[in-house]
């Protein structure tokens, strides 16, 4: 098990010096340019949307392979059908 105690830390927070990596490298970052950040924050990356709830009767062959599908990929077996039901009918209101 590595170790990334304070000597991790200090190394960290030292200046990288580039121009002391080969030669073509050191002149790739040396001429690279920092990007924006463009990922919005973890609480933005999926959206909260507004919800009715139902009751809905569907065929235990259709659950039964949801609930076996969501224990594999761990999602919830209702945020499935809700994402099945969401794709049908953003394809159909196009």
């Amino acid at each position: 098990m590595l170790d990334y105690g304070v000597k991790g830390e200090e190394y960290m927070n030292n200046q990288i010096n580039y121009e002391s990596a080969p030669d073509e490298i050191s002149k790739a970052i040396t001429a690279s340019t920092e990007i924006a950040d463009f990922l919005p924050p973890p609480e933005l990356l999926i959206p909260k949307e507004e919800t009715t709830k139902i009751t809905i009767a569907l065929s235990k062959k259709s659950i039964d392979f949801l609930k076996d599908v969501s224990k594999k990929i761990n999602v919830p077996y209702q945020q499935m059908i809700r994402k099945i039901l969401d794709t049908y009918t953003e394809h159909y209101t196009k």
